[in-house]
């Protein structure tokens, strides 16, 4: 009959059909690495992806290797692919900075705001988070006004340690713990997603990403492990110098 197929051929176009399946399912496994002419998250935009300022191991063991190649290298480029898709939808938002973006998000256009929002917070807040870390010389800030301003707000450093921990563990779901100045007063907030305390008129001093994509390959569920962790890698000297900046 005409529409009956050999075992020959039949066997040639299931070997067809399964390589297909295979290129398709590859391009959908999350980190599957595609075309060299299409590099992943590439920038295209006039935001692009900072260098990360040291090697990925620079944190072991508190924060391992392969989490920031991922948490770098991918999430944090995917935001600023995203963001730099959003901005070339809004032409009047050429040449502001992703600061200015985020401060006056009342200001960007109604069908880009939400992926402002998101993708804008995701690289700002990113871009500080890896200002950040280092693996420490001391454990807490050393004498100058930024201290004492912490000292006079929280008493103890421990107080505020505490304090700042107890924040990061009650965010439900993914977000940001942050040390904020609002005017010139010290505060402890929290952020839901990418949020970020800019748009709120405050200025972010320190911040502890809580995402799970922050964490879980070496910590799992343990968001408390790698909150504790993280006391180990604070550089506290940008943290002092964002202060003296900011209440100058």
């Amino acid at each position: 009959m005409a529409d009956m197929i050999t075992r020959r051929e039949a066997l040639k176009r299931a070997a067809v059909m399964g390589a297909a399946t295979v290129i398709m399912d590859s391009t959908l496994v999350e980190g599957a690495s595609p075309p060299p002419s299409a590099p992943p998250n590439a920038a295209t935009g006039p935001f692009v992806l900072p260098p990360l300022g040291y090697p990925h191991d620079a944190l072991e063991p508190y924060i391992d290797a392969q989490t920031m190649q991922i948490h770098h290298g991918k999430h944090h480029a995917a935001y600023v692919a995203n963001l730099n898709q959003a901005v070339a939808r809004a032409p009047e938002l050429a040449g502001k900075s992703v600061e200015e973006l985020l401060r006056h998000l009342e200001a960007v256009p109604e069908s880009v705001r939400q992926a402002v929002r998101n993708h804008g917070g995701g690289h700002y807040n990113h871009t500080l988070f890896w200002q950040l870390l280092r693996k420490q010389r001391d454990a807490r800030p050393g004498k100058g006004p930024f201290r004492e301003a912490l000292r006079a707000t929280f008493g103890k450093f421990e107080e505020f340690q505490q304090q700042f921990t107890a924040a990061a563990l009650s965010v439900f779901g993914s977000g940001w713990a942050w040390l904020v100045l609002d005017g010139r007063q010290l505060k402890i907030e929290t952020t839901p997603n990418q949020d970020t305390p800019l748009s709120q008129g405050r200025i972010p001093l320190l911040a502890l990403d809580v995402w799970e994509h922050a964490y879980y390959l070496k910590y799992q569920n343990r968001r408390a492990d790698y909150v504790a962790a993280f006391w180990n890698v604070i550089n506290w000297e940008v943290v002092a110098e964002r202060y003296a900046q900011f209440t100058a």
